[in-house]
């Protein structure tokens, strides 16, 4: 039986599983999820009748062009958009499409997996930039790093795991570099609502830039799985070449157009986790921990009595789950997600109890 080469050997690991009942702040996941008053109204939608057709999108993309349009005070229409299950997919569509066997793809790193998984599965050279010792973007190396075989950049805003977002300076100076070598940037805004710098005027004006985002972060719906990218209309035409035809599914749909019915709830829900998260970087550093990468829902602390991975097991035991890294940049820090404060203070309370002896 014939196996593609260069998928041959790619090793992956797989999701955590059973994290059911567990303070889940390991996966920048909301800990709490959507109210749940909200959840039972959108639930007694899923009709047998609803479920049983083919999910459509129309409606959801004319909801979203327009709150993307009231957001960024550009106007987005739904041939700027393309739904993908997950943002993931999202970039799988950009390197099926956009990349030449061969050719390079251009990251920093650390960074998202998958950027160097779906290199590896489409038979591309993933060729990462590292971050300095004191976690800044190195700007002039990722320029250098751009050459005319280079069909894919990739650019996080902010970037997980570090943190570190992009100035509009950096971003027309890469974006320039980009334009000169026929490559694409995909901008990846899957922390937007965490951090309020966007690029997506960029997408819009640019016919060689791409914005994803996810509906899985500060919206609640991971499990749903639903994520999008919004370009130029002929990046989407191409993207739609290669989509499967009922790519997102109807209890998705469903979610994601009640949500954007209520841009009210969105604000609230925002306002929700940039407390908990001023809280919890608060009280760090009243106790004296060192804090960074605060852009996202999620931040840096180094532990101050336990090795990073004692600390982590000892939460475990306690029933939280927070992210450790085996990268020597990140070895001597945790991960952990942000979410409401009643979440940030049960996480804090055991902290306090396991590491501040």
């Amino acid at each position: 039986m014939y196996i593609k080469p260069c998928v041959k050997d790619i090793v992956r690991i797989g999701g955590e599983q059973g994290r059911a009942g567990f303070l889940r702040l390991d996966m920048n996941e909301s800990p709490g999820g959507l109210p749940a008053e909200f959840t039972a109204a959108v639930t007694a939608e899923l009709t047998p009748e609803y479920l049983a057709m083919y999910p459509e999108e129309d409606r959801l993309k004319g909801l979203l062009a327009d709150y993307l349009s009231s957001e960024s005070g550009c106007p987005v229409t739904a041939g700027n958009l393309c739904l993908t299950n997950g943002s993931d997919m999202a970039i799988r569509y950009l390197y099926e499409v956009f990349a030449e066997p061969g050719s390079r793809v251009v990251t920093v790193a650390p960074s998202f997996e998958m950027y160097r998984i779906y290199s590896q599965i489409f038979g591309l050279r993933h060729c990462p930039v590292m971050y300095h010792d004191d976690y800044t973007l190195p700007v002039e190396e990722l320029l250098a790093a751009i050459d005319d075989d280079t069909d894919i950049i990739v650019l996080l805003n902010p970037n997980n795991p570090v943190g570190r977002a992009l100035t509009g300076a950096e971003f027309d100076r890469i974006a320039d570099r980009a334009a000169a070598v026929g490559a694409l940037i995909i901008v990846d805004e899957a922390y937007h609502y965490f951090y309020p710098q966007t690029f997506m005027k960029q997408a819009l004006i640019r016919d060689h830039v791409v914005v994803i985002r996810t509906f899985s972060k500060l919206l609640s719906i991971a499990g749903c799985r639903l994520g999008f990218m919004t370009a130029c209309p002929a990046i989407i035409e191409y993207v739609g070449h290669v989509r499967p035809s009922f790519e997102v599914n109807a209890v998705a749909v469903k979610f994601a157009e009640k949500l954007l019915e209520q841009p009210q709830l969105i604000q609230s829900m925002q306002a929700e986790a940039q407390q908990g998260k001023d809280r919890l970087v608060r009280e760090l550093l009243k106790q004296g921990y060192p804090v960074m990468a605060q852009e996202g829902n999620f931040v840096f602390l180094q532990p101050k009595n336990l090795p990073a991975d004692q600390l982590s097991a000892k939460l475990r035991e306690r029933r939280i789950l927070v992210k450790t890294y085996a990268a020597p940049l990140l070895k001597d820090w945790i991960r952990v997600s942000t979410g409401a404060e009643q979440y940030m203070n049960a996480f804090l309370d055991v902290l306090y109890e396991v590491d501040c002896r």
